[in-house]
């Protein structure tokens, strides 16, 4: 099994909207992608909460039954169409991927 994390730091304002205008909108883009491929095994998003002290605005915690299952993923069509917006709206993000 693969773990998935992301990080993601939002611009304050990008695409016409703010920070946490985005990253609601971030997160219901992202659990489109729930059961886009066969092999994703848990998919969750999360908003850092105001008044916690977070570095990252957007968090994204993944699991897929294997390597094939995360390539997949990257490359769907639904997922895919996700990155011009994240491009636009994200100032940084951290990624890790390890085996479980």
């Amino acid at each position: 099994m693969i773990r998935h994390i992301v990080m993601w730091k939002l611009k304050e304002s990008a695409e016409g909207a703010g920070r946490a205008e985005n990253a609601r909108i971030f997160k219901e883009r992202l659990e489109a992608c729930r059961n886009i491929v066969p092999g994703i095994l848990r998919l969750e998003v999360g908003i850092a909460q105001p008044g916690l002290e977070s570095t990252y605005d957007v968090v994204l915690v993944s699991e897929f039954a294997d390597k094939a299952a995360l390539d997949a993923y990257q490359v769907h069509p639904t997922h895919a169409a996700l990155k011009d917006f994240v491009m636009a709206v994200r100032e940084s993000r951290e990624c890790v991927d390890y085996e479980v």
